[in-house]
């Protein structure tokens, strides 16, 4: 798996994860201030569309996860 893989992996089950623990509906409830984990996914997701830069992303890397060599256009 390359470094963009993980960061979506990384990215889905965070968000999962605090929607579940944040939403007042859901069995595994804790508080609602398991949303601010989602918002700050989000933004961090967005921030990184934009600038190509992840804190993650760095991490992986320094592990030796590979980075991928296919794009969208080729």
């Amino acid at each position: 798996m390359t470094v963009e893989r993980y960061i979506r992996i990384f990215a889905g089950t965070f968000i999962l994860l605090s929607l579940a623990l944040g939403v007042r509906e859901s069995p595994i409830f804790v508080s609602e201030w398991f949303l601010l984990l989602t918002a700050f996914v989000g933004a961090n997701l967005l921030q990184f569309g934009f600038t190509n830069f992840c804190p993650l992303g760095l991490i992986l890397k320094k592990a030796g996860v590979p980075e991928s060599k296919l794009s969208c256009g080729s």
